[in-house]
């Protein structure tokens, strides 16, 4: 099993906002670093993702100053690694600047999926509806659920282990 990961927020200003542009020119650099993480597997590339945050009546809302990420790591330690561990964390506590953080209540998802899946927004948006409107569960949770639920049963996170099964309809 592997691990997914959906994350989603509404910027504060336009993203030609000079306000939002120490984010916004640093997207590469931190995609970059990212995809030569170890236990990097996918990221949905950026046209794909741009054209379902603006799309219309989408499952993301359409709005323009949508900034959200899906991707795959082998790993919650490779995930965890990258977010805590890289300049990605710069960007990560300087996120008050660019978000409002009443725009959401929930900002992130995480799930088990098969080590060959690819998660579609659709299904990164029903995640996180789920989420939002269950609390943690095995089918998707935030990091404290991640860390307690398969360090408290001996599974061995570090090595991509999850759950056996999971109920990909969720």
């Amino acid at each position: 099993m592997h691990l997914a990961e959906f994350n989603i927020g509404i910027l504060k200003y336009d993203w030609d906002d000079p306000r939002v542009a120490d984010f916004a020119d640093n997207l590469d650099r931190v995609f970059a670093l990212a995809e030569r993480s170890p236990g990097y597997v996918w990221q949905m590339g950026e046209d794909e993702m741009d054209a379902a945050q603006l799309e219309p009546g989408g499952v993301l809302g359409g709005n323009p100053r949508t900034a959200s990420t899906l991707s795959v790591w082998e790993s919650l330690t490779a995930l965890e690694h990258f977010v805590w561990r890289t300049v990605h964390k710069r960007f990560y506590d300087r996120r008050a600047e660019w978000y409002d953080p009443a725009d959401q209540p929930t900002r992130l998802v995480m799930w088990w999926v098969d080590a060959d899946h690819r998660p579609t927004i659709a299904e990164a948006a029903a995640r996180l509806a789920k989420l939002t409107r269950d609390g943690d569960t095995d089918d998707a949770f935030g990091w404290d659920y991640a860390r307690r639920r398969w360090a408290k049963d001996g599974t061995d996170v570090s090595r991509g282990d999850g759950p056996k099964t999971v109920d990909a309809g969720s």
